[in-house]
């Protein structure tokens, strides 16, 4: 016992008299375990991945094989596995390729790229989509989920999960088509349901002039922090609400300002005191 407690002292006292030897160990780890997560991600969902999880599962049941003594199974796990490789690279090569390519195009880190963020695809699939429809007077609802989930909603329409653009938001509302009634709401650029049900603001505060999508959107904003966008029916005016902060007939100018700085910055746009909150026109 005290044989095992000196190794360990010495094992713990070269760690600490060698930094550099520590940094190279953690730095060796971590980019093993970088490479490991890059290479599952890149699996995920497709054919190989099945095939990845029954070769774990089979080596996985060769160590029990062998642990308890079962020989011939053993023997037997051992020749698959020797000859399995071979296989598996003749049955998924156009995965293989294919994985390779992608690899290949990633690696080109010195070729110039001007791709756009995350939040700049939803902000110009969202202002294309409104522009479009405003001058149409084609009515639209629009949540857009932030920190607070909007799972309670979304479940109340009908699941769609398709990467968003603005053709696909224009073709939602457009009238008369089984999708149109309702809000589409938003999460992580994905269009997760349209004909979902938002709840309606009680305040009696707010102008006759302003309908159920104008309540419904207020509301939301009175019961989460996402950010809800409107189109009216009768008037193309473009409204947007967060945080119980309701600004309505915006330009389409104002409206890519305001929702440029929820969306990117994070800040409260300038925007005049008469078109702020339950105001008239």
């Amino acid at each position: 016992m005290s044989n095992l407690s000196n190794i360990d002292v010495r094992f713990i006292q070269s760690l600490f008299s060698d930094p550099w030897l520590v940094t190279i160990h953690l730095l060796d780890i971590l980019i093993v375990a970088y490479a490991i997560y890059r290479f599952i991600k890149a699996l995920a969902g497709t054919k190989i991945m099945s095939l990845v999880q029954g070769v774990l599962l089979f080596i996985i049941l060769r160590f029990v094989a062998e642990w308890v003594g079962l020989t011939t199974i053993t023997y037997l796990m051992n020749q698959v596995i020797t000859y399995g490789v071979i296989a598996g690279v003749i049955i998924f090569a156009p995965e293989i390729r294919a994985g390779l390519e992608k690899f290949g195009r990633s690696t080109q880190v010195f070729r110039p790229k001007e791709l756009m963020s995350d939040e700049e695809k939803l902000l110009d699939a969202i202002v294309k989509s409104v522009a479009y429809m405003s001058p149409r007077k084609i009515g639209a609802l629009i949540a857009i989920e932030q920190a607070q989930t909007l799972q309670e909603y979304i479940l109340t329409g009908i699941p769609l999960h398709a990467d968003i653009s603005s053709q696909l938001l224009i073709n939602i509302f457009i009238p008369n088509t089984p999708l149109h009634d309702g809000a589409v709401i938003i999460s992580e650029n994905k269009v997760l349901s349209s004909c979902s049900y938002l709840p309606l603001s009680e305040s009696m505060s707010i102008s006759k002039e302003f309908g159920t999508r104008h309540r419904a959107a207020i509301g939301l904003s009175e019961n989460s922090d996402a950010i809800t966008i409107v189109v009216s029916e009768e008037t193309g005016g473009i409204s947007i609400t967060r945080k119980g902060q309701f600004l309505h007939d915006l330009s389409k100018e104002e409206f890519e300002s305001v929702l440029r700085s929820y969306l990117i910055k994070g800040g409260t746009p300038n925007t005049p005191w008469y078109k702020k909150w339950m105001g008239g026109k």
